[in-house]
């Protein structure tokens, strides 16, 4: 197949959650900017439909899937940072609901740890080892 002449400009996994304003909540408190997408007659503020969560660039997006099993969740997104302990700390220090893993170190060179959200979405970190 000869190449595309397009680019592709960016990426945003979507994560899918039971309910979205608590999930942007949560990712709020972790230090993401975040806003809730909406539509009239059929979500609201306090109970929206789809949502958005940035770091800088970094985007990811948000899905309400109320019959979502949590146990059963098999999403992942690896987001590269420049101080994975230091995120770790910020992290830590949130309180927020899930499972934080502590940092560790690879035998591929990276410094990495894992978040799981009450969902069961998995955001693995990691950066370069020192």
């Amino acid at each position: 197949m000869p190449p595309v002449a397009v680019t592709i400009e960016r990426v945003a996994p979507v994560l899918p959650v039971r309910n979205v304003a608590r999930a942007l909540e949560r990712y709020r408190r972790l230090g993401f900017a975040g806003s809730a997408y909406t539509e009239p007659g059929v979500s609201s503020e306090e109970d929206p439909i789809y949502g958005f969560i940035s770091w800088g660039p970094v985007e990811l997006h948000l899905t309400r899937f109320e019959e979502l099993d949590p146990k059963t969740t098999t999403s992942v997104c690896y987001l590269y940072v420049d101080d994975a302990d230091a995120l770790h700390a910020v992290w830590a220090a949130a309180g927020v609901e899930g499972r934080l893993r502590p940092p560790s170190d690879t035998p591929y060179g990276l410094r990495e740890f894992g978040y799981v959200d009450p969902d069961g979405n998995l955001l693995r970190v990691g950066s370069r080892s020192k």
